[in-house]
């Protein structure tokens, strides 16, 4: 159980880290329209809210993105500076191609399998391409275009997650402008926070701010679907693990239906000498109780060992990211471990034992 809990715990780490390295901590749309510009939000208010230390703004859309006779979907995020910055783009650039050329306007970085799709290469001088982008407000007409198009070069492949790989287009938030019609025009603002900020807090005053016709979330409730899967996938293996020392409880009660009939003569004696049938019930549940702590912390402390001995070696590595796999033991799995089985141990030793004792 301690294996299995830290396993869960280092993978979940691992997805978070890889989902929250790229979203920003909080963040803030408008509740009713998908566009809005940055004079709609009091900044000073804002810029005086403990714990926020950086806002970065952001404008998403699905566009298309052609070389040659390659067309791929994709969803643009046009950031500003900040973002580059803290979401870390320039680690999670392929082979670190590109990284000089993160604040360049006329410069895009794709996911890596959007990248693919479109044969392009690190480090190429012909990674030029065209974005097209849906003109805003336009009626349909035969014979109209119902796109904005403009020529991009891009600099690098992003390498953060599977879904961000196959989507993701990342560029200059100023660079999209005249593509989309709506200068300064944003879809959502990003809050980052310093390290020991309460989430919850910040969110909450930030909300306070910005009123009841913008929608403030953390990432985690962005992500929301994400992390109660993981929670899910955790309980039902605590649950199966728990059924699994039900059936092994069976061993303790078979070893102390033995004990209790190696024992017969013994208890016979003990009941002639006057002690009691609740005292000659105490002597066999104590060494029931006994033998399930001692099964109990020894499994702790091998789990424990071996917990250390991946995350210290490196034994196990993750298919495909060559990386070790992620562990991660915390206190409260080891509590939960504890409590569980001793509540088990406790039944399972304490009604067999007045069971086989009942006559006797």
């Amino acid at each position: 159980m301690v294996i299995l809990l830290s396993a869960f715990n280092g993978i979940e780490h691992m997805v978070s880290k890889l989902y929250t390295s790229f979203d920003a901590p909080i963040t803030i749309q408008h509740q009713s329209r998908k566009t809005f510009f940055l004079s709609q939000l009091d900044l000073k208010k804002l810029a005086k809210i403990e714990g926020l230390t950086f806002l970065s703004k952001e404008r998403e859309e699905l566009v298309v993105v052609r070389k040659k006779q390659r067309w791929v979907n994709a969803t643009l995020h046009a950031v500003d500076p900040v973002f580059f910055r803290k979401a870390n783009v320039a680690k999670h650039l392929i082979n670190g191609v590109g990284s000089s050329e993160l604040l360049r306007p006329s410069s895009i970085f794709l996911g890596a399998d959007l990248f693919s799709k479109l044969k392009l290469g690190l480090g190429s001088d012909q990674n030029d391409v065209l974005i097209y982008a849906p003109k805003q407000k336009l009626r349909m007409r035969l014979g109209s275009n119902p796109f904005q198009t403009k020529q991009f070069f891009v600099e690098g492949a992003l390498n953060y997650n599977q879904e961000l790989n196959g989507t993701v287009l990342l560029c200059n938030f100023a660079a999209v402008a005249d593509l989309f019609n709506q200068k300064g025009a944003l879809t959502s603002v990003n809050i980052y926070v310093s390290t020991n900020a309460n989430l919850s807090k910040v969110q909450s005053e930030i909300q306070n701010v910005v009123g009841k016709h913008f929608k403030v979330q953390t990432q985690f409730q962005k992500n929301e679907l994400i992390y109660k899967t993981s929670q899910s996938e955790r309980l039902v293996v605590f649950i199966i693990l728990l059924f699994v020392f039900v059936l092994a409880s069976f061993n303790l009660i078979a070893t102390l239906t033995m004990l209790i009939h190696e024992k017969q003569e013994s208890l016979q004696i003990l009941k002639a000498m006057g002690m009691g049938a609740e005292s000659r019930f105490l002597v066999f549940f104590f060494e029931g109780q006994l033998l399930v702590y001692l099964g109990v912390l020894l499994g702790l402390f091998l789990g424990l060992l071996l917990c250390w001995s991946q995350q210290f070696f490196s034994w196990l590595i993750v298919p495909g990211a060559n990386v070790p796999f992620p562990i991660i033991y915390k206190l409260n799995d080891f509590l939960s471990i504890f409590l569980a089985t001793s509540v088990l141990g406790f039944i399972f030793t304490y009604f067999p034992v007045r069971f086989l004792l009942r006559n006797k």
